[in-house]
């Protein structure tokens, strides 16, 4: 119960997170000096009682542990899943599930992979066209132009995968925490779902408005 517990904390942390950061990486539609703004506020937020960027640090290693958290008890969840059922059976009945349940492990090692890139990408700027800390509206609209598709591509694809991550995850922590009724479930798969879908359009719209010129 613990280690379920531990899943559901860590997960409600890291889209909690999510949401925080869709919210500012929607502010590209007000223009370049606004998200600059945004992007250097963030790097100054909590001083003068913090130095500067040292809010990010915290909030990179809060999230990181929130992600290793994540990741180790899906892991000993799922391998304790597997030794109560130890013996095969020749003729067993196919389990109906959501898509987003049966591909849970595989979204997340998509999931995995974005965060690589996207840090290496736009944090770093080590594989981002500018890679300047200065500006990163420029960042932005350089990293989704229309010649780099196959990083919009790959971007989309994340983001559809953390969509139907987060979808049967939200339902899964409300089962967890304690939602157990027919009525409640039934509304707590009706709001994982919205609220997929709002994160996935949030993000989406950033890539795919640079990519048909709304942001320049």
């Amino acid at each position: 119960m613990i280690l379920k517990i531990t899943m559901a904390v860590s997960g409600i942390l890291l889209v909690l997170f999510l949401y925080v950061h869709m919210i500012g990486n929607l502010k590209i539609f007000l223009g370049a000096v606004d998200f600059d703004h945004y992007a250097h506020w963030l790097r100054a937020l909590g001083t003068p009682l913090l130095p500067t960027m040292w809010y990010l640090w915290i909030q990179r290693a809060v999230l990181t542990l929130a992600v290793l958290a994540h990741i180790y008890t899906a892991a000993v969840l799922t391998i304790r899943a597997k030794k109560a059922r130890p013996v095969k059976y020749a003729h067993r009945p196919k389990v109906q599930g959501s898509y987003a349940a049966r591909t849970m492990r595989w979204g997340g090692v998509i999931v995995l992979l974005f965060i690589v890139f996207h840090i290496l990408d736009l944090t770093t700027g080590n594989l981002n066209p500018v890679g300047d800390h200065e500006h990163p509206y420029a960042n932005v609209v350089a990293d989704f132009a229309p010649e780099r598709w196959y990083v919009t591509l790959f971007y989309a694809l994340a983001i559809i995968s953390v969509g139907f991550h987060l979808w049967h995850g939200i339902f899964s922590a409300a089962r967890t925490l304690g939602q157990q009724t027919m009525k409640g479930q039934r509304r707590a798969k009706a709001i994982a779902l919205a609220l997929s879908l709002v994160l996935v359009v949030g993000y989406l719209s950033v890539p795919f408005a640079v990519l048909v010129g709304l942001v320049d």
